[in-house]
């Protein structure tokens, strides 16, 4: 059965009291968090991961929502622009004849743009893949070296060799 009203009330005051508290770093067994009401550090402890995991779900909805009213607003403006970026137009010449057709490439760039942004916010993008590797394009070398070695791995010109110290004129 769902709580009343006034003890949905009574828990959210608690759990503000409580993280109030914790923020200052005041810990579960301190009087001071067992006079809210509850029983032991471990019940104070649980209503708060409780009252963050509500958070997260409504901060989640908020969200989905958000994402959902960006895409309708880049729908409208993808409709705007898709005619432009795929109809070809005809060229005209001085004397008014047609001479041949064309698509508006400006249109072509923000309809490009809206896709990408729209992979971007519903995170349809691959990520990208990076991959370090040593001399010559093979495994970087593990084990003991000295630190001129390790400048040299990773400068920017391996032919010129740094100094054992460090130091360097770049």
């Amino acid at each position: 059965m769902p709580w009343s009203k006034l003890k949905q009330d009574e828990i959210a005051v608690r759990r503000t009291a409580l993280l109030k508290l914790r923020r200052q770093g005041i810990r579960y067994d301190d009087e001071r968090i067992l006079n809210l009401g509850y029983n032991s550090a471990a019940t104070a402890r649980s209503d708060l991961k409780r009252a963050l995991e509500a958070h997260r779900d409504e901060e989640a909805a908020e969200v989905s929502i958000y994402r959902q009213q960006e895409n309708e607003r880049l729908d409208a403006l993808l409709e705007a622009a898709w005619p432009a970026a795929t109809t070809a137009k005809p060229i005209r010449n001085k004397e008014g004849d047609v001479v041949g057709e064309e698509i508006d490439m400006r249109a072509v760039d923000t309809v490009l743009r809206l896709m990408d942004r729209r992979a971007k916010l519903n995170g349809l993008d691959m990520p990208a893949r990076t991959e370090l590797s040593g001399p010559d394009g093979g495994a970087v070398p593990l084990g003991s070296g000295s630190l001129a070695e390790l400048h040299t791995l990773i400068s920017l010109n391996p032919s010129e060799p740094e100094t054992a110290g460090g130091d360097s004129d770049r």
